[in-house]
Parts: C-alpha cells; sequence; structure tokens
C-alpha cells in the first residue's frame, strides 16, 4: 500500500496513487477523445459531437486539478481530509462521469446512423475518428466513474 493508502484514503480516494492514476488516464482519455473528434474533422454539423467535445473539455482541466493534487499529496504524504472539499469532488466527479456517458452514447448513436447511410453521410477516414473519438470518450468515462465510486465509498 501506498503512504497515502495507509493514512485511511479509499484505494482510489483523492490524495492516494490509485487516484492520482485514474486522473492521469481520465486527463489522456478525453484529450485525444478531443484530439480524434476535433483535428481535420467537422464535428460541429452534429449536435452530439459539439456536446463530446464540450464535456471532454471539461474533464481535462477537472482531472488534471485533482491530478496535481494527488501528486501533492502522495509526494508529502499528507492526503486530503477536508469533507467540504471531499463533497466538492464527489458532485463534480458525478456530474461530469453522467455528462461524459450522455456524451459518448449520444455520439455513439449519431456516428451509428451515420454508418446504417452506408457511408453516404460519413467517409470512413471521418467516421473512424469520431469512432475512435467516442471510444476514447468512454474509457475516460469509465475512469470517471470509479473515481467518483471510490471518493463516495471514502466520502
Amino acid at each position: 500500500m501506498e503512504n497515502g493508502d495507509r493514512a485511511g484514503a479509499g484505494a482510489g480516494a483523492v490524495g492516494s496513487a490509485g487516484s492520482l492514476g485514474l486522473r492521469v488516464g481520465q486527463a489522456v482519455f478525453s484529450s485525444a477523445s478531443l484530439l480524434f473528434m476535433s483535428v481535420g474533422v467537422e464535428f460541429f454539423s452534429y449536435t452530439a459531437f459539439c456536446f463530446l467535445v464540450t464535456i471532454m473539455g471539461l474533464v481535462i482541466p477537472w482531472s488534471c486539478t485533482l491530478a496535481m493534487i494527488d501528486v501533492y499529496s502522495v509526494f508529502v504524504g499528507c492526503p486530503l481530509r477536508v469533507p467540504g472539499v471531499m463533497v466538492i469532488v464527489v458532485v463534480g466527479d458525478w456530474v461530469l462521469s453522467v455528462l461524459s456517458f450522455a456524451a459518448a452514447c449520444s455520439s455513439a448513436a449519431v456516428i451509428d446512423l451515420l454508418l446504417q447511410f452506408h457511408g453516404s453521410q460519413c467517409s470512413p477516414r471521418f467516421c473512424g475518428r469520431y469512432q475512435l473519438s467516442v471510444m476514447m470518450a468512454f474509457l475516460s468515462w469509465f475512469l470517471t466513474a470509479a473515481s467518483a465510486i471510490f471518493n463516495f465509498w471514502y466520502l
């Protein structure tokens, strides 16, 4: 167990090495999703894709900020124990988790609809990027949901 875990923090609660891993994964997958959706692709033609880009744009700074807190907590050996801050983290994680899941599901539905038109609405190059973006968004959602569950459990 890590130092933060010995002090009573859950495996993925804020201030632990597990939380740092989850936050880094969230930031990486959200950034990849944003990159695949927005580079060289006209995502703004579909509202679901705009929603995905917006939510991934919110997850990145949230995850990076909490990752910095985790880095500090792990290296100093002083996990975050302020109940008010923990409530904010739990609520933020749950809100972003629900929004990430909604954005990924709606984007996946739009891609499925575009592909049912046998590619007439979406070239294979663009649909491939859209699919990669949605896959990364689902991975980011999974890690965000895990963070929310661990922090709620700890709270």
